[in-house]
């Protein structure tokens, strides 16, 4: 429904088209009141209540920052500094996967070898069985340790997490004057931003 406000005997019909009855319907409208859904103010019902908290907000004003201020320089040269640090995880990861690949590679061609030159399938069936158990066993581990599924894109963020953590106390990075000259010169950080930061440090402590 495109509609932000509607009548309160409008929103009853609406909850009650997919009930028995009118009776439900009602209950069905209360409930979706109480839980704050929607907000029903006398005969009107408000169907997008994050519109009002949004404009809300949009009329709070915000303390205006100094472009003199000197931490706004701090805060450029950290962000640098943060990125290089990125930068330098990533290359280190990727370097990793492709070993794990190198090794993987190697290992297949090993054992092609010994089935079908060196052993036989009789003999090479129970190792590979018994190493299959053992990489379940090592993503088994992986998720208790991490929380994250034992997936290439989970143990790529999980080893990037990892490099990223020691790269900022080899280089004494202050996460948390970082994290607060964001919050001063960015107090309303946008939905991609909260994931990252989110992503960078508070699972970064978690790990390892």
């Amino acid at each position: 429904m495109e509609k932000t406000w509607i009548s309160y005997s409008e929103f009853v019909r609406v909850c009650s088209e997919g009930c028995s009855n009118l009776e439900y319907g009602i209950r069905v409208a209360k409930s979706l009141d109480e839980s704050g859904t929607v907000v029903v103010l006398g005969n009107l019902v408000l169907l997008r209540p994050e519109q009002v908290l949004k404009a809300i907000g949009g009329l709070i004003p915000l303390p205006a920052s100094n472009p003199n201020d000197p931490r706004r320089e701090e805060l450029q040269e950290m962000e640098k500094q943060k990125a290089a640090i990125d930068q330098k995880a990533r290359t280190l990861v990727r370097r990793e996967l492709w070993t794990g690949l190198g090794f993987l590679i190697i290992q297949t061609a090993g054992f092609m070898r010994l089935t079908f030159w060196e052993l036989t399938w009789d003999v090479m069936e129970p190792i590979c069985f018994y190493l299959t158990s053992i990489y379940f066993l090592a993503g088994y581990t992986f998720f208790l340790r991490t929380a994250k599924e034992p997936s290439f894109e989970g143990f790529y963020q999980s080893r990037f997490l990892a490099k990223q953590k020691q790269l900022m106390k080899v280089r004494n990075f202050d996460v948390e004057r970082y994290n607060e000259l964001r919050k001063v010169f960015y107090p309303h950080p946008s939905s991609v931003e909260k994931i990252q930061a989110m992503t960078s440090f508070d699972q970064a402590a978690k790990i390892f």
